[in-house]
């Protein structure tokens, strides 16, 4: 399969699919599986909550940008932290070698979908509702997605 571009990076909220639509369009493509979330947790040696307790919300943010800039990669489906798009020099060096595919999702989908946010690695730097959380980020993902997918009525596999 010829590709136009090196990789593909999923972006959204908490719950779009990002993490479970990713292996599998990394196996139809072909290309390896990167979840930027598991990265930083490796690379810290403690979960994604316990980061972000240990750091709070603008340290975590920091911490996130350089990991999205010091990715290198070739034919790689990238999942990316829901937050990443409050890193904006990370999303640009990412668009430079990948296509961006939102993976979008309605509100009430995302709410079903993450049960608990509390453990969930979720940067909200004004500690406000989840709903407003996702009325600030979607600007942010329009703005950078060359693709949108609705994934709010679909399998991961339909999705793919």
């Amino acid at each position: 399969m010829k590709h136009h571009f090196r990789n593909i990076v999923l972006i959204g909220m908490a719950g779009a699919g990002k993490s479970t639509v990713g292996p599998l369009l990394a196996r139809r493509t072909g290309f390896t599986f990167l979840d930027t979330d598991d990265l930083i947790a490796r690379r810290q040696g403690r979960s994604l909550q316990e980061t972000l307790d240990l750091l709070g919300p603008a340290a975590f943010s920091r911490l996130e940008e350089s990991v999205l800039l010091s990715l290198d990669l070739r034919e790689h489906v990238i999942a990316t932290g829901g937050s990443a798009v409050y890193c904006p020099a990370g999303m640009a060096h990412l668009r430079t070698t990948a296509i961006v595919v939102l993976l979008e999702a309605g509100l009430d989908v995302l709410r079903k979908r993450v049960r608990d946010t509390a453990d969930r690695g979720l940067v909200n730097p004004g500690g406000t509702s989840f709903a407003a959380l996702y009325r600030e980020r979607l600007p942010l993902y329009r703005h950078y997605a060359d693709l949108t997918v609705a994934t709010s009525g679909a399998t991961p596999e339909e999705t793919c």
